[in-house]
């Protein structure tokens, strides 16, 4: 019998909701606009276009990241630039949604697609509304699931905010 060499894949979502009078109509076009990332998602530092048209899907951006690691053998602090290539592969402004695939990077990410939507938290939003960001992906290398969701929730609990902030200022 062979051994299984197949990872399952992983599957996750996490979700951050913005309150009322906030509607999905009003978050959409901040998540709508593919290659302004970085200026809800705190951690990236810069997001654009590389190919394709705008706001289409086949669109590439490409986002990256500062990160600062210490360095226990040097004893310095070491800056370092995480990035990926994103395809754009569906949206519906209707339904507030976009999907997107990793195509290349350097975090780990093999196999990584994620959908983004926008919801009314009620069905009629009275209530406010929620950004939900789901992913099913392969295994990240020396990570396990929950550490993965764990990084994903802060993140878009950040950009809900930052998403609403944006909204008091208009």
């Amino acid at each position: 019998m062979e051994a299984e060499t197949v990872s399952k894949k992983w599957e996750g979502k996490v979700s951050a909701g913005l309150p009322i009078p906030t509607t999905a109509a009003q978050v959409w076009p901040f998540l709508e606009d593919f290659c302004n990332l970085h200026k809800w998602l705190p951690s990236v530092d810069t997001c654009y276009q590389v190919d394709g048209i705008s706001g289409q899907p086949g669109m590439i951006r490409y986002c990256a990241a500062t990160i600062t690691a210490s360095s226990t053998s040097s004893g310095r602090d070491e800056t370092m630039i995480k990035w990926a290539k994103e395809k754009l592969l569906t949206i519906d402004p209707i339904k507030r949604c976009l999907s997107y695939e990793v195509l290349d990077n350097n975090v780990g990410l093999k196999s990584y697609v994620a959908t983004m939507i926008v919801l009314p938290i009620d069905g009629d939003g009275i209530h406010g509304c929620k950004i939900e960001w789901s992913f099913v992906s392969d295994p990240i290398e020396g990570w396990r699931l929950e550490d993965w969701v764990s990084f994903l929730e802060p993140s878009l609990q950040s950009m809900a905010k930052n998403i609403q902030d944006a909204l008091l200022l208009l």
